[in-house]
């Protein structure tokens, strides 16, 4: 057996335990903890595939392992955790937050397809599920550290589940958003990456300065992300007639 081989393999298991451990921390009700998971999950499913690229061990299995893996952390745990918070509320209906679950169902629609989609080898085709795991998982974990917020918005037990449902019709749809993979680092070919970045910095920094809790950043850097990549496909849709 060739290790060299299996270590690609290997960082994708512990892409799946951190995402079991985001999950059992969305039981205990220790968010941020969860948050945190899924933030380590999605650095070893980056290093996998860097891996299996440097070392030139791709394998089916290594393909399908990946897929198990992103739909734990990225489909499952982030459903969890919503489902758990919004479980806590009083006076909720339980379908409201089994409506959640609609998102991981989706999630895996939306891996299913990306095996199988040729196009989407530089940019995606929907909204990747690294992206929604992080916007759902750290905006849950900040709305619970500001009970006034969440007494408003959250506690008739209808936005959760609504955004649910709507974050999983992203995941499995056709609209272009871009990636971070870079082939070059000329701006003419990742202008709307650099732009993207040269945004989050700072208001990422004006949060910190204000002092709001530390998943707030996530929860922008990929609300951003997708609000950006749905303002540009509407831009090129309408101006294109």
């Amino acid at each position: 057996m060739n290790l060299a081989k299996q270590i690609p393999n290997t960082i994708t298991c512990l892409n799946l335990i951190s995402g079991i451990i985001a999950i059992v921390c969305s039981f205990e009700e220790q968010f941020d903890y969860a948050v945190i998971a899924i933030i380590i999950a999605a650095i070893f499913d980056f290093m996998d595939g860097l891996a299996a690229r440097v070392l030139n061990a791709y394998s089916e299995i290594g393909k399908e392992l990946d897929s198990l893996a992103d739909l734990v952390s990225f489909g499952v745990a982030p459903s969890l955790i919503a489902f758990n918070y919004l479980n806590g509320f009083p006076n909720i209906p339980t379908y409201s937050c089994f409506i959640i679950m609609v998102m991981a169902a989706l999630s895996a629609v939306r891996l299913a397809k990306f095996n199988l989609d040729t196009r989407q080898t530089e940019n995606f085709l929907g909204l990747p599920v690294p992206a929604n795991a992080l916007f759902v998982s750290s905006s849950i974990a900040l709305i619970n550290h500001y009970p006034f917020f969440a007494n408003s918005f959250v506690s008739g037990g209808y936005l959760i589940p609504t955004l649910s449902v709507l974050l999983g019709i992203l995941l499995v749809s056709e609209i272009p958003m871009f990636s971070m993979k870079l082939k070059s680092i000329k701006w003419a070919n990742n202008r709307l990456r650099y732009t993207f970045i040269l945004i989050i910095i700072p208001v990422s920094a004006v949060i910190y300065l204000l002092n709001i809790h530390w998943t707030g950043i996530i929860s922008f850097i990929f609300g951003f992300y997708i609000i950006l990549n749905l303002g540009i496909a509407l831009f090129r849709k309408f101006s294109n007639k």
